[in-house]
């Protein structure tokens, strides 16, 4: 029988995987599988790169106020301030988002129109209504991600590049795993840190598929007639359907659009990159000049929209670490490390001592297919 080479291999180098195999490595031989030719080319690569206290919804703030804690120590954060913004009709939207929040940690403070205008300049006078969120802060993605690809480096894992995986086998002791380009590894235990693929990497396992759908999402880069201030808060429409921030005197602005599709290289549609203009112009007043660049990337749900972290329940040796939506990088530190506590039997820490783990296991999914058959 073949020998074991590996403890764990991870599936996926974005920055689930990387940040994962930064926390295992210290304490276990872990082999790092990526598809691409370089790591995080997909979703860590095309981030819009902002952490927001409530971003994800209630269920996500125990993963995201620690991830805060750990990205301002080690600083990959700047402040910049959240402000979503409604008109006179959407009130009870706003006071549903306050209720919502109530009691979860989180800081924000509802502010009339008066107050939003003066956060955010150009800001038509229907837009009377909003909830400021101090905390919001940019994130650099690409420190952060180098941060962890170094890290895991220096902890000895594997990272091998250009290993899409194409079959997996399990036998007594271990997996047995087959890329596209031939090679072959050995684990114990197989990580499904794929994000849009984590579904079909489930098929390859022979696990169920939780039913992880990636959706598009799109940003454009405007230059508008006078230059957006640095210091102006990230703007999210209360009814979801655009939010815009400064960035070097520009305007990245998304319509908030989630569009199901196959898991795919993602590239924005004009459909879209119209609607988000449509939206921008509809709150502010500012004359957009040119649409200087446009992409897309996707984020990933399972059906209840929160993360799965664990041991699949009927494959044994296999993990989940997928369906991170777009909150998967503001709450990387949080997620990997209570994923990695679980998966070597360690107690928790200052870091995970407030997540409940069992919220995100995968064995959710599951419990609801029995039941929903009986």
């Amino acid at each position: 029988m073949t020998a074991i080479s590996y403890d764990f291999a991870i599936i996926g180098a974005g920055m689930a995987g990387a940040s994962l195999a930064a926390e295992l490595g210290p304490f276990a031989k872990v082999l790092l599988l990526e598809a691409e030719d370089v790591p995080g080319y997909h979703s860590t690569g095309r981030s819009a790169a902002f952490w927001e206290e409530c971003y994800g919804g209630p269920g996500i703030v125990p993963l995201t106020l620690p991830s805060g804690n750990f990205l301002r120590e080690h600083g990959f954060l700047r402040r910049r301030g959240a402000l979503y913004v409604g008109r006179q009709e959407d009130g009870p939207k706003l006071d549903d988002f306050e209720r919502r929040f109530a009691g979860t940690g989180v800081t924000i403070e509802r502010v009339d129109g008066m107050a939003a205008r003066a956060h955010v300049p150009f800001l038509r006078d229907e837009w009377c209504d909003g909830i400021y969120e101090q905390a919001c802060a940019d994130i650099d993605v690409a420190g952060l991600h180098q941060f962890y690809l170094k890290a895991l480096k220096n902890a000895g894992v594997e990272l091998k590049c250009r290993a899409r995986v194409s079959h997996l086998e399990r036998g007594q002791g271990g997996w047995r795993i087959l890329t596209v380009n031939g090679d072959t590894y050995h684990a114990t235990q197989i990580v499904n840190a794929a994000g849009a693929w984590a579904d079909t990497i489930a098929r390859i396992a022979g696990a169920q598929p939780l039913g992880i759908t990636p959706f598009r999402r799109t940003v454009a880069q405007l230059r508008v007639g006078q230059e957006a201030p640095e210091d102006m808060p990230l703007v999210l429409d209360i009814s979801g359907n655009f939010y815009f921030k400064s960035d070097n005197g520009r305007i990245w602005l998304s319509p908030h659009d989630e569009t199901p599709t196959d898991p795919c290289d993602a590239a924005p549609e004009e459909i879209d990159v119209a609607k988000a203009i449509n939206q921008f112009e509809t709150a502010t007043s500012w004359r957009i000049e040119a649409v200087e660049r446009r992409w897309a990337g996707l984020r990933s749900f399972t059906p209840d929209r929160l993360p799965v972290y664990g041991a699949d329940p009927l494959v044994p040796g296999l993990q989940w670490f997928a369906g991170q939506g777009g909150f998967g990088i503001q709450t990387a530190p949080a997620a990997a490390r209570v994923a990695s506590q679980a998966m070597l039997g360690l107690g928790r820490d200052d870091l995970t001592s407030d997540i409940d783990a069992k919220v995100y296991d995968p064995s959710r999914f599951y419990r609801e297919k029995a039941a929903s058959a009986i």
